[in-house]
Formats: C-alpha cells, sequence, structure tokens
C-alpha cells in the first residue's frame, strides 16, 4: 500500500509541476527539456519504489498512474467545473493584429515566437493576424485578417 500512496503523490506531483511549466514548453521540446523530462522521470520512479524492484512494485506503481491519468481524463469530461481545475483554457495572444502583452508573458512567450508561429501558418506578419491562440495543447493557432 505504501507504493500506491506514494505513487499518487508523485502523480499529483508530476501533474501540478507540467501544468505550473506551461503549455508552450511542452509543446516544443529542446534537446535539454526531453532529457531533463526523462531524468524527472527516472527521480520519480525512485521515489515511488523505493528500493522495491518487485513486479508486484511495478504494477501497483504503473497502475496507479494509470488509474488516476484516468480519472482526471474522466473528471475532465463529466464535470465542467473540474474541466476549469484540471485543463488549460485557450488563451489569446494576438488580438486585431496586436500582441496581448500580459498574455504573452503569462505562457513566456516572445514577440519573435509569435512571428514564427504565424510564418509556419503561412503568414507573414503580425499585423496579418486577426487572432493567435495558444491552444490547451500548447499549439498556437493563427486566425489570418480577411
Amino acid at each position: 500500500m505504501d507504493i500506491v500512496i506514494r505513487a499518487a503523490a508523485a502523480f499529483v506531483l508530476v501533474y501540478v509541476l507540467l501544468r505550473v511549466t506551461g503549455r508552450r514548453e511542452l509543446s516544443t521540446l529542446e534537446p535539454f527539456d526531453l532529457i531533463l523530462i526523462v531524468v524527472i522521470g527516472d527521480l520519480v520512479q525512485q521515489g515511488v519504489t523505493q528500493s522495491d524492484m518487485s513486479f508486484t512494485g511495478l504494477v501497483l506503481a504503473v497502475g496507479t498512474f494509470t488509474i488516476l491519468a484516468v480519472a482526471t481524463s474522466w473528471l475532465s469530461f463529466r464535470f465542467k467545473a473540474m474541466r476549469k481545475i484540471l485543463e488549460a483554457a485557450p488563451l489569446v495572444v494576438v488580438e486585431h493584429g496586436k500582441p496581448v502583452e500580459h498574455n504573452l508573458r503569462a505562457e513566456r512567450l516572445t514577440v519573435e515566437e509569435l512571428a514564427e508561429a504565424a510564418r509556419m501558418q503561412q503568414v507573414a506578419s503580425l499585423d496579418d493576424v486577426e487572432w493567435a491562440i495558444v491552444e490547451p495543447g500548447g499549439q498556437i493557432s493563427i486566425i489570418p485578417r480577411a
């Protein structure tokens, strides 16, 4: 039972860390970020199982993470109030061609990164953008001016 409690605590810690990290960082992994995630995974595993190398410990830890992930997804799907807590909402970062500075700061996103995202979607300049929105998954949707 100790492994289940540690796995649940680790799940909550990882979930909170991923929410604090922000959406943009998760959608654009650099090599260092990927290595950091792997290291975090190893550290979490060590903290969850301690020195228990048994198959039972593995099943308990992975099972707990899986059950909590499915429960989180189900709660988000079933209850709108929980969705607001568990999932990030879309965030407008460009409105009528003008960057929304406080939203850019909240996402730790630069105007240059926004301009790059616009160019990737065949929009030459932020002046040509009606709306740019950081989606819950971290992607930037660009809606060009008509």
